[in-house]
């Protein structure tokens, strides 16, 4: 369920979808780099003003699920313009900061991102851009990124299947909308 809070500055309502937090698992696979599953832990937040606040961490599971190391945690701000045009600025814990441009599609709620801008610490590994790709796909988050480096051509190297996380607060909130209901709970349908 797509809810859209009542503060949430207007210009960001086609971006909701992305509101709350999301947990889930993906494979991570780029040459140089062990292939491994990865559990994820995205948050999208909103104080008001016209941007939506991003932050994940990921970490590599071991083949029964459980945590073994961190992976990658990046943050950043998201924006939408009146022609559907997204940009994001992002910071990688690699050393890595990104600028982002896409795209929301038309009439359903997935986004395609390409990296216009890449700066890099003489600490970060080869990275040259990328590409990524949102989707809101039956109440679930899904996303692929696409990563380029200076010997790799831009290939796949990251995607996860995130659920939303639902707060004891949500569930209490909306047992209390449910007072109004028929006690027989059928007339609700009728």
């Amino acid at each position: 369920m797509i809810e859209i809070p009542s503060d949430l500055n207007p210009d960001l309502v086609p971006l909701a979808f992305l509101l709350g937090t999301w947990e889930g698992a993906g494979v991570a696979d780029f040459p140089g780099a062990e292939k491994c599953n990865f559990g994820q832990s995205v948050t999208f937040s909103h104080d008001g003003r016209d941007f939506i606040e991003y932050v994940s961490h990921s970490w590599v599971l071991d083949s029964e699920g459980n945590k073994v190391k961190p992976l990658e945690s990046e943050s950043g701000y998201w924006r939408i313009d009146k022609e559907r045009k997204v940009e994001v600025v992002m910071v990688r814990d690699q050393g890595i900061v990104e600028i982002w441009y896409g795209e929301l599609a038309h009439q359903k709620p997935q986004i395609d991102l390409a990296t216009d801008a890449v700066a890099r610490t003489a600490a970060s590994g080869p990275y040259s851009g990328g590409k990524r790709l949102y989707g809101y796909v039956k109440s679930d988050l899904m996303w692929v990124g696409e990563k380029a480096t200076p010997e790799v051509p831009l290939r796949p190297y990251m995607s996860a299947h995130l659920k939303k996380v639902v707060t004891p607060e949500q569930v209490e909130s909306w047992a209390k909308d449910l007072g109004d209901l028929p006690d027989d709970g059928i007339a609700f349908f009728k």
